[in-house]
């Protein structure tokens, strides 16, 4: 457990600095939509499905992760949402790489609980 709160304060300090670096306000909706829908991307099917179920092949992964992404800016693009800016391309991919690590992290951290409930 402490291993998941480090990964979270450590994520949510580096945003801060992410953000701070690149003027972007958190706050804002579309902000807020387009990084839960990555850090959730990453959390799931990366952390999760990939590193420590080994259920998807990552190129397989990849793809999807692509079209989710792909899907999401086309859907901002018909919306007249400008989210093809490189700041935001960055702050994306943090957020995709931040939740694919607090979800292995997660997922190994359950693994361990199921397999060693008593911490033997």
């Amino acid at each position: 457990m402490k291993a998941i709160g480090f990964v979270m304060v450590l994520g949510f300090t580096l945003l801060y600095f992410v953000n701070a670096a690149f003027k972007v306000d958190i706050w804002e909706t579309e902000l807020l939509i387009h990084s839960g829908i990555r850090f959730f991307a990453g959390f799931i099917a990366i952390g999760v499905w990939v590193f420590s179920q080994h259920r998807i092949r990552f190129l397989h992964l990849f793809y999807f992760i692509l079209a989710l992404v792909l899907v999401d800016d086309i859907w901002d693009y018909f919306r007249n949402v400008n989210s093809f800016k490189p700041e935001a391309m960055l702050h994306s991919s943090y957020m995709l790489l931040w939740g694919s690590v607090t979800g292995y992290v997660s997922a190994r951290y359950i693994k361990n609980k199921i397999n060693n409930p008593y911490g033997d």
